[in-house]
C-alpha cells in the first residue's frame, strides 16, 4: 500500500531531522540492508560448513574423537545459520515492503491460517 501524499511529506521531514541530528546515525541506517547481510552470513555458513566437514573428515582420519565432534558441532552450526538466512538472502522484495496478502490470494496460501483468521472476525466484528 503506497504512502499518501502527507505521509511522504512527514517521512521526508522525518529523514532530514535525522540527518541533521545524527548523520553518522542516518548513513548506517541508510546503507544497512538486511539481504546484503543475509547473504553475507550464508556466504561465511557455506565456509564454515566446508571447515567444519574438514574437521569431521581430520578427526575420522586421526582417530581423534573430540577433533570429530568438534567439527560436527561447526557443521551443524553453519547450517542452523544457512537455514535462518536462507529465505532473506534469496528474497526480491526490499525488506520491510512486504504487504500482507488480501482477499483471495490470502486464502491459497494458507488454509489453516485463513481459517482462524475467520474465526477471529467473526468473534470480534460483530
Amino acid at each position: 500500500m503506497p504512502l499518501s501524499e502527507h505521509e511522504q511529506k512527514l517521512l521526508e521531514q522525518i529523514e532530514r531531522e535525522l540527518i541533521n541530528d545524527d548523520p553518522k546515525f542516518a548513513s548506517t541506517v541508510r546503507s544497512a540492508d538486511g539481504r546484503v547481510r543475509a547473504r553475507r552470513k550464508l556466504l561465511w555458513a557455506v565456509l564454515f560448513g566446508i571447515l567444519g566437514f574438514g574437521m569431521l573428515i581430520g578427526g575420522a582420519v586421526t582417530s581423534s574423537i573430540w577433533f570429530g565432534v568438534l567439527g560436527f558441532c561447526v557443521m551443524f552450526g553453519a547450517a542452523a545459520i544457512a537455514v535462518l538466512n536462507a529465505g532473506a538472502a534469496a528474497s526480491k522484495a526490499p525488506p520491510g515492503s512486504s504487504s500482507p496478502p488480501s482477499g483471495k490470494q490470502g486464502q491459497r496460501g494458507n488454509p489453516v491460517k485463513s481459517k482462524l483468521e475467520e474465526r477471529f472476525r467473526r468473534r470480534y466484528d460483530t
